[in-house]
């Protein structure tokens, strides 16, 4: 359900074209700290799979791929939600070790997202997977993984504000861990999203954490496909934008699941016939690695720090009329 959201009074701090050059600036400079921070090396991605190949992200599972039959081949081919599983499987296939990990631009189309604020059907994101030992599959090196991120994310506002002193926001690097079996026993009365939008308005700076299993009240707190987290060793980071006076979900991460997890977790969810698919068997038989990974959202991470009020002042996409029209009359820029 698409909710437009207005804020009465503002203004960008940055014309249309420094804007333009201000999302450089923050993709160049964050990529330049979050590369040595993980220990990452980047590589080329596709924008297209297989159907067939089952790699493709199935993100809450009802989310409709976008999809094309090849002339040449005749093959069908789906757009890339995500690349989740296909991280995995290029870590092995181009041999990289423990403690290495890569990070490539994934671009995708989902067309059935929201078209809001924050959301677009175009969604841009850096994806990053690194090899971990079976000693890391725990919440304290998770922990440490997020910590990495957000001071990256921190340095990177950091030189954007030095570059542009009209941008003020701050970004807090005391992390406030909770899991949403927490966060629905301080808030048992609130939707998911109501949750999530007190305790970011509280600490600022909020990973949240075991996102997939149902919890005491017979629900999920969101959704999660069964076959890249495990959802015991999962979660989202979230920051307080002070724009829109609302939690805003930055990344969402996770270690992956090994044999143990993946079986489990496909069978909660009734599809234990993906275990055919190469990449399933790969985990299952031990052939793949153990890895943490996840998505850092580009239009996201630009909309956050240079302070706008709707991602298409920073990313092109299509918009409703109607949005298109209230951007205009609120002199809100979509490029």
């Amino acid at each position: 359900m698409r909710e437009f959201k207005m804020v009465e009074g503002y203004e960008s701090g940055l014309s249309l074209r420094e804007t333009q050059k201000a999302i450089k600036f923050v993709k160049d400079t964050f990529q330049h700290e979050i590369k040595p921070a993980l220990n990452l090396e980047r590589i080329s991605a596709p924008l297209f799979v297989s159907k067939a190949s089952g790699i493709n992200d199935d993100l809450n599972g009802v989310e409709r791929k976008v999809h094309f039959t090849i002339r040449e081949t005749g093959t069908e081919a789906e757009v890339v939600q995500s690349l989740a599983k296909w991280k995995r499987m290029a870590l092995w296939r181009y041999g990289f070790s423990e403690g290495e990990g890569l990070y490539t631009d994934m671009s995708a189309i989902r067309r059935d997202d929201d078209m809001d604020n924050i959301h677009s059907i175009y969604v841009d994101q850096w994806d990053w997977e690194r090899v971990i030992t079976k000693d890391d599959r725990n919440l304290e090196f998770l922990k440490s993984i997020v910590r990495k991120i957000v001071h990256a994310i921190s340095e990177t506002a950091k030189k954007t504000q030095a570059q542009y002193p009209q941008l003020k926001n701050h970004i807090s690097e005391d992390i406030f861990f909770i899991t949403t079996e927490e966060l629905l026993g301080l808030y048992p009365d609130l939707t998911p999203h109501e949750r999530e939008h007190e305790i970011v308005k509280k600490h600022k700076t909020v990973f949240l954490m075991q996102i997939g299993e149902k919890l005491s009240n017979g629900k999920k707190h969101d959704g999660r496909a069964p076959d890249y987290d495990d959802w015991a060793l999962n979660g989202d980071l979230f920051f307080w934008n002070p724009v829109l006076e609302d939690a805003l979900e930055i990344s969402s991460m996770g270690i992956r699941v090994d044999a143990e997890s993946l079986h489990r977790q496909l069978t909660e969810e009734n599809c234990l016939e993906r275990e055919k698919f190469p990449y399933h068997k790969g985990i299952l038989t031990g052939e793949l690695p153990l890895t943490i990974g996840g998505g850092i959202g580009q239009s996201r991470l630009c909309l956050f720090i240079l302070e706008k009020m709707h991602i298409g002042e920073v990313q092109s996409s299509i918009w409703p009329d109607d949005v298109v029209e209230a951007c205009r009359s609120h002199h809100i820029n979509l490029l």
